[in-house]
């Protein structure tokens, strides 16, 4: 798909000395950024945890030693 976006020229100017440095084309190096991006909003929204992560029918009651928790794990 084809878009247009607005860069400012500073900008602009440092996005095709980065593509000329790699060699690549601004076409490559846009993309790039942009999927990375992507990528890293994944992982910050992709991976919630719920609590408790271990559950217990006496919450409050459960004495694990490092070991035991080590062994769970496994």
């Amino acid at each position: 798909m084809r878009t247009t976006i607005d860069l400012p020229d500073e900008l602009m100017h440092e996005v095709k000395a980065v593509a000329a440095r790699r060699g690549s084309s601004l076409k490559t190096v846009i993309r790039a950024a942009v999927e990375e991006e992507v990528r890293r909003a994944e992982r910050k929204t992709g991976r919630r945890v719920k609590f408790p992560l271990l559950s217990s029918r006496e919450p409050g009651s459960l004495n694990l030693t490092n070991a035991e928790i080590e062994d769970l794990s496994a």
